[in-house]
Protein backbone atom coordinates (compact mmCIF):
# COMPACT_ATOMS: atom_id res chain seq x y z
CA UNK A 1 0.00 0.00 0.00
CA UNK A 2 3.09 2.50 0.83
CA UNK A 3 4.49 1.67 -2.37
CA UNK A 4 1.22 2.28 -4.28
CA UNK A 5 0.89 5.86 -2.35
CA UNK A 6 4.47 6.98 -3.03
CA UNK A 7 3.70 5.88 -6.98
CA UNK A 8 0.35 7.93 -6.78
CA UNK A 9 2.24 11.11 -5.31
CA UNK A 10 5.14 10.46 -7.66
CA UNK A 11 2.98 10.58 -10.99
CA UNK A 12 0.71 13.63 -9.18
CA UNK A 13 3.97 15.47 -9.06
CA UNK A 14 4.92 14.44 -12.89
CA UNK A 15 1.45 15.84 -13.55
CA UNK A 16 1.67 19.14 -11.78
CA UNK A 17 5.38 19.73 -14.15
CA UNK A 18 3.90 19.48 -17.52
CA UNK A 19 2.68 23.00 -17.81
CA UNK A 20 6.59 23.73 -17.42
CA UNK A 21 7.27 21.32 -20.04
CA UNK A 22 5.92 24.10 -22.43
CA UNK A 23 8.15 26.63 -21.07
CA UNK A 24 11.36 25.11 -20.58
CA UNK A 25 11.72 23.20 -23.76
CA UNK A 26 11.91 26.57 -26.28
CA UNK A 27 13.49 28.57 -24.00
CA UNK A 28 16.44 25.65 -23.53
CA UNK A 29 16.23 25.15 -27.20
CA UNK A 30 16.69 29.25 -27.23
CA UNK A 31 19.85 29.26 -24.47
CA UNK A 32 21.40 25.58 -27.10
CA UNK A 33 21.71 28.50 -29.88
CA UNK A 34 23.37 31.18 -28.26
CA UNK A 35 25.91 28.57 -26.54
CA UNK A 36 26.29 27.45 -29.82
CA UNK A 37 26.62 30.74 -31.14
CA UNK A 38 28.78 31.61 -28.51
CA UNK A 39 31.42 29.20 -29.41
CA UNK A 40 30.38 26.00 -27.22
CA UNK A 41 30.43 22.26 -28.30
CA UNK A 42 27.33 20.56 -28.65
CA UNK A 43 28.67 18.54 -25.70
CA UNK A 44 29.45 21.59 -23.68
CA UNK A 45 26.13 22.94 -24.39
CA UNK A 46 24.27 19.82 -23.12
CA UNK A 47 26.45 19.63 -19.67
CA UNK A 48 25.83 22.91 -19.46
CA UNK A 49 22.19 22.12 -18.93
CA UNK A 50 22.86 19.00 -17.09
CA UNK A 51 25.12 19.97 -14.36
CA UNK A 52 24.29 23.78 -13.92
CA UNK A 53 20.47 23.39 -14.38
CA UNK A 54 20.11 26.93 -14.11
CA UNK A 55 18.27 28.51 -17.17
CA UNK A 56 18.83 32.22 -16.46
CA UNK A 57 22.38 31.76 -15.18
CA UNK A 58 22.86 29.32 -18.09
CA UNK A 59 22.28 32.35 -20.78
CA UNK A 60 23.51 34.54 -18.72
CA UNK A 61 26.82 32.31 -18.27
CA UNK A 62 27.22 31.98 -22.60
CA UNK A 63 26.42 35.67 -23.30
CA UNK A 64 29.40 36.70 -21.15
CA UNK A 65 31.26 34.38 -22.30
CA UNK A 66 30.22 35.79 -26.04
CA UNK A 67 31.16 38.81 -25.03
CA UNK A 68 34.92 37.92 -23.46
CA UNK A 69 33.91 38.52 -20.15
CA UNK A 70 36.65 36.85 -17.67
CA UNK A 71 35.99 33.19 -15.50
CA UNK A 72 35.95 35.21 -12.23
CA UNK A 73 33.29 37.64 -14.15
CA UNK A 74 30.94 35.21 -14.63
CA UNK A 75 31.30 33.06 -11.81
CA UNK A 76 30.31 36.22 -9.54
CA UNK A 77 27.67 37.14 -11.82
CA UNK A 78 25.70 34.05 -12.31
CA UNK A 79 26.35 33.16 -8.06
CA UNK A 80 24.43 37.08 -7.40
CA UNK A 81 21.71 35.97 -10.07
CA UNK A 82 21.19 32.61 -7.95
CA UNK A 83 21.62 33.85 -4.29
CA UNK A 84 17.41 34.08 -4.55
CA UNK A 85 17.92 29.78 -4.56
CA UNK A 86 19.42 29.76 -0.56
CA UNK A 87 15.96 30.92 -0.02
CA UNK A 88 13.80 28.74 -2.05
CA UNK A 89 16.24 26.07 -0.79
CA UNK A 90 15.84 26.48 2.50
CA UNK A 91 11.60 26.89 2.24
CA UNK A 92 11.57 23.15 0.04
CA UNK A 93 13.91 22.06 3.05
CA UNK A 94 11.35 23.01 5.80
CA UNK A 95 8.54 20.92 4.25
CA UNK A 96 10.90 17.67 4.23
CA UNK A 97 11.84 18.04 7.79
CA UNK A 98 11.29 14.25 8.02
CA UNK A 99 13.15 13.43 5.02
CA UNK A 100 16.24 12.11 5.05
CA UNK A 101 19.83 14.56 4.25
CA UNK A 102 20.91 13.26 1.43
CA UNK A 103 17.53 12.79 -0.47
CA UNK A 104 17.14 17.19 0.65
CA UNK A 105 20.37 17.53 -0.76
CA UNK A 106 19.68 16.25 -4.10
CA UNK A 107 16.31 17.97 -3.85
CA UNK A 108 18.37 21.37 -4.00
CA UNK A 109 19.66 20.94 -7.33
CA UNK A 110 16.40 21.07 -8.83
CA UNK A 111 14.78 23.75 -7.40
CA UNK A 112 14.09 26.20 -9.74
CA UNK A 113 11.61 29.02 -9.97
CA UNK A 114 8.77 27.48 -11.73
CA UNK A 115 9.50 23.89 -9.28
CA UNK A 116 10.00 25.93 -6.39
CA UNK A 117 6.18 27.85 -7.26
CA UNK A 118 4.59 24.49 -7.47
CA UNK A 119 5.53 22.93 -4.78
CA UNK A 120 4.91 25.53 -2.42
CA UNK A 121 1.52 26.41 -3.11
CA UNK A 122 0.30 22.77 -3.17
CA UNK A 123 -1.46 21.63 0.19
CA UNK A 124 1.19 20.16 2.44
CA UNK A 125 -0.34 17.14 2.94
CA UNK A 126 0.35 16.68 -0.98
CA UNK A 127 3.79 17.90 -1.12
CA UNK A 128 5.87 14.86 0.02
CA UNK A 129 9.03 14.05 -1.64
CA UNK A 130 7.47 11.49 -3.99
CA UNK A 131 5.53 14.49 -5.17
CA UNK A 132 8.81 16.65 -5.62
CA UNK A 133 10.91 13.93 -7.41
CA UNK A 134 8.00 13.47 -9.96
CA UNK A 135 8.18 17.10 -10.38
CA UNK A 136 12.04 18.04 -11.15
CA UNK A 137 12.33 14.59 -12.69
CA UNK A 138 9.49 16.08 -15.70
CA UNK A 139 11.01 19.70 -15.27
CA UNK A 140 14.57 18.75 -15.44
CA UNK A 141 14.39 16.35 -18.32
CA UNK A 142 12.40 18.70 -20.67
CA UNK A 143 15.33 21.89 -20.13
CA UNK A 144 17.91 19.13 -20.95
CA UNK A 145 15.50 18.08 -24.05
CA UNK A 146 15.30 21.65 -24.74
CA UNK A 147 18.78 21.94 -25.06
CA UNK A 148 19.77 18.95 -26.59
CA UNK A 149 17.76 19.92 -29.51
CA UNK A 150 18.51 23.58 -30.02
CA UNK A 151 22.54 21.80 -29.92
CA UNK A 152 21.62 19.76 -32.59
CA UNK A 153 19.58 22.26 -34.45
CA UNK A 154 20.97 25.23 -34.67
CA UNK A 155 23.82 24.64 -37.27
CA UNK A 156 20.62 23.90 -39.36
CA UNK A 157 18.23 26.77 -38.41
CA UNK A 158 17.60 29.83 -40.76
CA UNK A 159 19.91 32.90 -39.28
CA UNK A 160 16.96 34.82 -38.88
CA UNK A 161 15.37 32.56 -36.53
CA UNK A 162 18.64 32.32 -34.65
CA UNK A 163 19.36 35.71 -34.08
CA UNK A 164 16.01 36.28 -33.16
CA UNK A 165 15.92 33.69 -30.69
CA UNK A 166 18.87 35.91 -28.36
CA UNK A 167 15.97 38.15 -27.36
CA UNK A 168 14.65 35.01 -25.14
CA UNK A 169 17.66 35.98 -22.59
CA UNK A 170 15.84 39.54 -22.04
CA UNK A 171 12.19 38.08 -22.03
CA UNK A 172 13.31 35.49 -19.30
CA UNK A 173 15.11 38.08 -17.05
CA UNK A 174 11.67 40.09 -17.56
CA UNK A 175 9.40 37.43 -16.60
CA UNK A 176 11.78 36.66 -13.31
CA UNK A 177 10.96 40.48 -12.53
CA UNK A 178 7.64 41.00 -13.42
CA UNK A 179 6.07 39.21 -10.07
CA UNK A 180 7.93 40.81 -8.02
CA UNK A 181 7.84 44.57 -8.99
CA UNK A 182 4.02 44.56 -9.64
CA UNK A 183 2.60 46.10 -6.79
CA UNK A 184 5.88 47.21 -5.55
CA UNK A 185 6.73 50.91 -7.15
CA UNK A 186 9.93 51.21 -4.85
CA UNK A 187 11.01 47.62 -6.66
CA UNK A 188 10.80 48.71 -9.89
CA UNK A 189 12.20 52.35 -9.55
CA UNK A 190 15.13 50.29 -7.90
CA UNK A 191 15.45 48.22 -11.20
CA UNK A 192 15.51 51.15 -13.39
CA UNK A 193 18.25 52.49 -11.24
CA UNK A 194 20.03 49.41 -11.31
CA UNK A 195 19.93 49.70 -15.29
CA UNK A 196 21.19 53.36 -15.31
CA UNK A 197 23.89 52.04 -12.90
CA UNK A 198 24.79 49.58 -14.97
CA UNK A 199 24.67 51.88 -18.20
CA UNK A 200 26.95 54.55 -16.51
CA UNK A 201 29.51 52.31 -15.09
CA UNK A 202 29.75 50.13 -18.52
CA UNK A 203 31.49 54.03 -20.03
CA UNK A 204 34.32 52.95 -17.08
CA UNK A 205 34.68 49.38 -16.92
CA UNK A 206 34.23 46.07 -18.54
CA UNK A 207 30.54 45.39 -19.37
CA UNK A 208 30.60 42.08 -17.11
CA UNK A 209 32.02 43.68 -14.35
CA UNK A 210 29.70 46.81 -14.45
CA UNK A 211 26.76 44.73 -14.18
CA UNK A 212 28.02 42.49 -10.90
CA UNK A 213 29.05 46.00 -9.28
CA UNK A 214 25.42 47.95 -10.02
CA UNK A 215 23.86 44.65 -8.83
CA UNK A 216 25.67 44.97 -5.49
CA UNK A 217 25.49 48.47 -5.16
CA UNK A 218 21.42 48.60 -5.89
CA UNK A 219 20.82 45.75 -3.92
CA UNK A 220 22.42 47.72 -0.59
CA UNK A 221 20.37 50.39 -1.46
CA UNK A 222 17.32 48.45 -2.12
CA UNK A 223 17.42 47.10 2.41
CA UNK A 224 16.82 50.33 2.92
CA UNK A 225 14.75 51.93 -0.18
CA UNK A 226 12.22 48.84 -0.68
CA UNK A 227 9.99 48.45 1.71
CA UNK A 228 8.18 44.06 0.96
CA UNK A 229 5.43 45.37 3.21
CA UNK A 230 3.89 47.43 0.34
CA UNK A 231 4.26 44.53 -2.17
CA UNK A 232 2.22 42.18 0.67
CA UNK A 233 -0.30 44.85 0.86
CA UNK A 234 -0.50 44.90 -3.05
CA UNK A 235 -1.17 41.16 -3.16
CA UNK A 236 -3.87 41.83 -0.59
CA UNK A 237 -6.00 42.77 -3.48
Amino acid sequence: MKETSLKKQFLYGARAGIPVVLGYIPVGIAYAVMARQAGFSIIETCMMSLLVYAGAAEMMAVGMYAQGASIIAMILTTFILNLRHIIMSTCVFNRMKSTRLGFRLLSAFGVTDEAFAIYTTVPEKQGTPAFFLGLILVTYSSWNIGSLIGALASDFLPPLVTASLGIALYAMFIGLLMPGIRGNIRLGILVIFTAVINTVLSQFIPSSWALIASTLICAAIGVFFVDLKDEEGGNEH
